[in-house]
């Protein structure tokens, strides 16, 4: 049975991405930055969009936004996305 929490912890984000090889990203909407963990060892032509950012900016558009991360608790898992912390 899958199982996932949800965290606003910048540290605990970070380490969570990092055990599973993934990379702090936006993509942009033209508008805005979109925040996306992306997963360059599962990578496919569709994602040149991904552009990598730093933690500091990572975070700082993450907090701005009011956003939360929900991410799975299973090892073998990379499923997160994000939503509002309301």
């Amino acid at each position: 049975m899958a199982s996932s929490k949800t965290t606003t912890d910048h540290d605990t984000i970070k380490k969570w991405v990092e055990e599973h090889n993934g990379v702090a990203s936006t993509i942009s909407d033209g508008d805005s930055d979109i925040l996306r963990i992306h997963f360059p060892e599962a990578s496919s032509d569709k994602d040149d969009q991904f552009d990598e950012v730093s933690w500091e900016e990572f975070f700082t558009i993450f907090d701005e936004q009011k956003l939360a991360f929900l991410y799975s608790t299973d090892d073998d898992s990379t499923f997160n996305k994000f939503v509002s912390r309301d």
